[in-house]
């Protein structure tokens, strides 16, 4: 077996081809995150088996979801979410999860499938963490398709966190919703500590401000100090660990409103850098290829579920955008298709739902590397087609 020291030099390589390779395609059309899951899979027990998740890989792991998710919690800008935008998309999403219910509760009795409920929640998911280097990228954070994209982002990856939490938590529904409110007093509760440091004329903001451009690194570690808090938080309340970090980001962004691009730019740098890109190679080299292979027909059922509940409501969803104001234009077939195919795009919320379903018993580690392998597979190719529709000039920024 591999040892520790050698599995990460692997995963080290794997984090610096990536980009390399993913800088040679003419117009960014294979993401950088693809690459890495392929490096993944290429090098993990299932492939060459040159690479093996330890418990120190497993931290590092962790830690890169933990970013994945409060980087994705910090460019959610809450006017958004309780606009017109907001609204549409949470609606959306309830929608997706009722014909996710409907769809597999009906192959559920035809014993065609097994875990129906962890897997409509997983059907209902965006990968808004995996798709925030993607829009970076690509030029569309800024812009209205951007934020649309977003907002369907933020409600794919915080509804089935919650839904998780209270359809599949071992307490039971009315338990688990109890739960998840004291867990979100709690979460508000801290949320005033960084709003109360912040007031101008404190000590202790002109120390943290000073320290930031030191080797202390004060705004770093703080942030770093929410997001282990948060996490460790949703731990004790056996919650997924992707909700702390989620609402971490939401902290954050509360805290620095007009965010901060020092911050930003070191944030990014330990994020994507080192963290995220561990997430994404281990994600891979969890993938059973064999596994996959012996049931393409079920791959390609997955894949074809993920399209219909996700990516179709949505498409027909922004049909009624008509910007913040109520009084831009629609946006087109090609844009709505482009909403639609990000939305659909999920990996780390199926990762999780899975797991949850493995332990409890409901589902096999091959049934769940199957569906764990589609969620790659949307990353794999549902940005790149995407990018596809996309007009060869970049959307201006939203001022």
């Amino acid at each position: 077996m591999p040892s520790v020291g050698a599995s990460l030099f692997w995963i080290a390589v794997c984090a610096v081809i990536a980009p390399l390779i993913a800088g040679l395609v003419p117009r960014k059309l294979v993401p950088e995150v693809v690459l890495l899951l392929i490096a993944g899979v290429v090098i993990g027990p299932h492939g060459l088996d040159i690479a093996v998740q330890g418990s120190e890989i497993g931290l590092l792991r962790e830690l890169g979801l933990g970013m994945l998710f409060l980087l994705a919690g910090y460019e959610i800008d809450t006017t958004e979410l309780s606009g017109r935008g907001g609204r549409r998309a949470l609606v959306t999403w309830i929608g997706c999860l009722a014909l996710a219910f409907a769809i597999i509760g009906v192959l559920g009795l035809t014993g065609a499938i097994s875990a129906e409920i962890a897997v409509a929640i997983a059907l209902t998911s965006t990968a808004l963490g995996t798709l925030l280097p993607i829009l970076k990228d690509s030029g569309l954070i800024e812009t209205r398709l951007g934020r649309t994209i977003l907002n369907h982002g933020a409600f794919g990856e915080l509804g089935p966190v919650v839904a998780m939490a209270i359809l599949l938590g071992s307490r039971g529904a009315v338990a688990s919703l109890i739960v998840l409110a004291v867990f979100a007093v709690l979460a508000v509760a801290v949320a005033f500590i960084p709003a109360s440091v912040r007031r101008e004329g404190s000590k202790l903001l002109s120390i943290i401000r000073l320290g930031s451009e030191t080797t202390a690194q004060t705004t770093v570690r703080l942030t770093l100090l929410l997001l282990v808090t948060l996490g460790s938080l949703a731990t004790v309340f056996h919650l997924d660990v992707i909700l702390g970090a989620f609402a971490a980001g939401f902290i954050l962004r509360r805290a620095m409103p007009a965010g901060d691009e020092k911050l930003e730019a070191k944030l990014d740098g330990l994020a994507f850098g080192l963290l995220i890109p561990v997430f994404f190679i281990t994600s891979g080299m969890s993938i059973d290829v064999s596994a996959v292979a012996a049931k393409p027909g079920v791959l390609l059922a997955f894949l074809v579920l993920i399209l219909v509940v996700r990516g179709l409501p949505v498409f027909f969803a922004e049909r009624f955008d008509r910007g913040p104001d109520g009084t831009d234009a629609p946006p087109t077939a090609r844009q709505r298709g482009q909403v639609a195919l990000y939305a659909a795009t999920g990996l780390p919320l199926i990762v999780a739902v899975t797991q949850v379903a493995v332990d409890a018993g409901q589902m096999s580690t091959a049934n769940a590397s199957i569906l764990v392998a589609a969620g790659a597979i949307t990353v794999l190719v549902l940005p790149l087609s995407a990018s596809l529709l996309a007009p060869k000039s970049v959307e201006a920024p939203v001022r």
